[in-house]
């Protein structure tokens, strides 16, 4: 019986000791660490986008732990800009892909063609900048006019890379094809909220324009014209951006370049 009460307290003290050590491994400090930048063309304006997997993705890989690593996703900003204040501080490499050239360009043969990718230590608050080439300039070249409920707007869209020079990056990365380059629509986004875009729009008054082939390279640096739809109630004041995008994906998605918002009061 002695023998019995004995083993029960072994098991016991066993038990308890690694209940302890159990809150010792989660008793982990929250993380605090903060990183923030921007993504920005060749002139150093913003890269504006919109907010979510449809615009700039910022990636995270640990490089101090060793061993398989889960990379951290987050997104910029309307506006091009990124902040994250939820991190450990660590050894990072970070990188950025959005409606722009791939900033890390592999050949077939896996082979490196280009890595502007950023390698970091991030501790208390550190900022990190990208230069890149968007796809498109996108502009709305007048204040739009609404009348009967209905936004007119004038969109221009020009080439930020020549076809040669997409050609020249992209093509090494493998299954090229010409129609990349080619401008497949045009969007007129609506929303109420000054973040409109494709995740923030009306879907009763956001319009579109579509393109086949390369049938847009005759309106490349012309004044496209594109109205709403519906009647926007009056007396309301609403956001408009526009967007457009060419027949390329970047890590899997089709992505938008935009112009700026612009706020319209409906008479």
């Amino acid at each position: 019986m002695k023998r019995i009460f004995k083993t029960i307290l072994v098991a016991t003290a066993a038990i308890s000791m690694a209940s302890c050590s159990l809150f010792e491994i989660d008793n982990y400090d929250a993380p605090e660490e903060t990183l923030f930048g921007k993504v920005v063309d060749e002139n150093g304006n913003p890269v504006l986008t919109d907010q979510g997997s449809e615009g700039i993705r910022v990636r995270l890989i640990e490089t101090s732990w060793e061993g398989n690593v889960t990379p951290q996703d987050f997104y910029c900003r309307p506006d091009g800009s990124f902040t994250n204040t939820k991190l450990f501080e660590a050894d990072y490499n970070i990188r950025v892909d959005g409606p722009f050239i791939p900033i890390v360009r592999e050949a077939t043969d896996g082979s490196l063609l280009a890595d502007e990718s950023v390698n970091t230590h991030i501790k208390g608050k550190t900022e990190v900048n990208f230069t890149v080439q968007p796809f498109l300039n996108v502009e709305i070249t007048e204040i739009p006019q609404a009348s009967g409920g209905k936004i007119n707007a004038k969109v221009k869209v020009t080439r930020n890379v020549s076809a040669d020079d997409f050609k020249t990056k992209i093509e090494p990365m493998g299954d090229y094809s010409d129609d990349f380059v080619n401008v497949t629509d045009i969007q007129l986004f609506v929303s109420y909220s000054s973040s409109v875009g494709y995740r923030a729009r009306d879907d009763r008054w956001s319009n579109s324009l579509n393109y086949e082939g390369n049938s847009f390279e005759q309106l490349l640096g012309t004044e496209v014209q594109i109205s709403s739809n519906g009647a926007i109630p009056s007396g309301r004041k609403v956001y408009v951006r526009a967007a457009a995008r060419i027949n390329y994906a970047t890590e899997g998605t089709r992505r938008w370049n935009y112009s700026e918002p612009i706020e319209v009061y409906i008479p």
